[in-house]
């Protein structure tokens, strides 16, 4: 296997703009740091608001000769992409793990399940229709197109960095799109890697381009003010998309928001409670809980709420932590010591509250922002840990007696992206369905993503899909020709329709 400094060797340092890699102007870089160590293991170039000017003008310069390429040879270079990805799979595991701090197994996980959006999309690029179809008054016809919206910016954060990539440039560049790419600053190489990789496969100059930065707010303003662009997506917290979604207001832009979670997780007394616990094991821990799918609030019928959380007790007692490319280990550090410091806070205001702490809760005395697996029984109503985003591996657990508390329970928040629902009684689980307000929900399932699958929120978690049929339609726009093509003579059809 590589070994970490021969894999960061070979990751790009500079941006990426009309198919060169190139330094950011006057040389301004930033640095990224190991979270399981602190220390610097790249230094990478810095954009500026003028870096910005140039990548949104080779996407412009770009955008009409890669709309009018053929969609077969879109979707060849996603499949070339999705080979050159699987090919390359122990190094950008690897790579994530360094930059980004979880667990070697699930950055490999990662990669299965980013590579496969490039896969999906490479399929999807030839499967672009519209319609053809007579007028009801049969005045003419009606031909519908759909055509690919324009320069896109895609910016993505910093937990899944491969994954949110592929996610958003695959669905670009398979409707035939254009794009600027902004990763987050805390952890930009696995997608700087992934651009060199597009590269690898042929994507011409000027397609995608990838700008890193220390000082995220003057360039996304400057590209998303420039008249040019026409689409926007973002994942990240609803604070920095309501603010965004401010920006594009002003250029009418195409935009999609995957924005913050408040998952419930909700146990009913009737539910296998092996099954239970492994789904909340994975809802709650996958990716060190840095996940905006991840179970926040546990829910639990009182009835088994002791026998649950003894057994999740045990269970999360027994993880290990520790650096990512250490065997066995389940929970790595998170992701800078402000993570570490918001899950404390969260724990110790739940604590104060009245909340009982039956593991974990305990900052290490360690290098590293390190935070242990956490669990807390007995939270209550105005706990903050019920409130807000979690982003940790601390599980709360909440009692309740009926279903329609359950469901109160659950819906009492601004967010609104995933639940989890765990029954063996259908009709129950079929009611939550239709009753939790969420876009999506888990049943008896802990982990539901996948790139056949469309993933959006309602309410304060976001606005469209990405994945599945309806991840490309994001990056396109519906064109309407309407021609008179009749044996019937102008003057017919106009007396049959003034409006024209």
């Amino acid at each position: 296997m590589i070994s970490e400094a021969e894999l960061l060797a070979k990751v790009p340092r500079g941006l990426y703009i009309d198919g060169t890699w190139v330094d950011a102007e006057g040389g301004a870089t930033m640095t990224v740091n190991d979270p399981s160590t602190g220390e610097i293991i790249a230094e990478i170039a810095s954009a500026s608001v003028a870096d910005a000017k140039k990548a949104m003008d080779a996407a412009a310069n770009a955008q009409a000769s890669w709309a009018a390429t053929a969609p077969r040879v879109r979707g060849e270079l996603l499949r070339k992409a999705f080979e050159l990805v699987i090919e390359r799979a122990d190094e950008f595991a690897l790579l994530m793990t360094i930059e980004m701090g979880k667990p070697l197994a699930e950055s490999r996980g990662e990669v299965t399940y980013g590579a496969e959006f490039l896969r999906w999309f490479s399929e999807e690029a030839v499967r672009i229709t519209g319609r053809f179809g007579e007028n009801p008054e049969g005045t003419g016809h009606i031909v519908v197109s759909h055509q690919p919206v324009g320069p896109s910016f895609l910016i993505t954060p910093w937990n899944f960095p491969l994954a949110m990539a592929t996610r958003k440039i695959a669905p670009a560049i398979a409707a035939g799109c254009t794009s600027i790419i902004k990763p987050a600053a805390l952890t930009p190489l696995t997608t700087m890697y992934f651009v060199k990789t597009l590269e690898d496969a042929g994507v011409p100059a000027g397609v995608v381009n990838v700008v890193t930065t220390a000082k995220s707010g003057p360039l996304s303003a400057e590209i998303i003010g420039d008249p040019r662009l026409r689409k926007l997506s973002f994942t990240g917290s609803t604070e920095v998309g309501r603010m965004l979604m401010k920006q594009a207001a002003d250029g009418i832009l195409r935009t999609s928001m995957e924005l913050g979670g408040n998952a419930p997780f909700v146990v009913f007394a009737d539910a296998d409670l092996d099954k239970a616990v492994d789904g909340v094991m994975l809802a709650k821990f996958r990716n060190i809980g840095q996940a905006c799918t991840a179970a926040n609030r546990i829910l639990v019928q009182r009835d088994v709420v002791d026998e649950f959380s003894r057994r999740v007790t045990e269970r999360v007692a027994a993880m290990k932590m520790g650096r990512g490319t250490e065997e066995g280990v389940q929970i790595g550090p998170l992701v800078d010591d402000n993570a570490v410091q918001t899950s404390h806070e969260l724990v110790q205001d739940a604590v104060a509250r009245g909340a009982t702490v039956t593991t974990g809760g305990v900052i290490p005395d360690r290098a590293g922002s390190f935070y242990p697996a956490t669990v807390i029984t007995g939270v209550t109503a105005g706990t903050r840990l019920l409130a807000e985003e979690i982003f940790g591996p601390v599980l709360a657990i909440v009692p309740f007696d009926t279903e329609d508390e359950a469901v109160e329970l659950a819906n009492a928040t601004e967010y609104g992206l995933i639940s989890y629902v765990y029954t063996s009684d259908l009709n129950r689980g079929m009611r939550m369905i239709d009753r939790l307000e969420t876009g999506m929900m888990g049943l008896n399932a802990g982990v539901i993503s996948n790139a056949a699958a469309p993933f959006g929120g309602v309410k304060q978690s976001g606005i469209g899909r990405e994945g599945s049929f309806e991840g490309i339609d994001e990056y396109l726009t519906t064109k309407l020709f309407r021609g008179v093509l009749s044996s019937r003579s102008s003057a017919e059809v106009e007396r049959a329709n003034p409006e024209g």
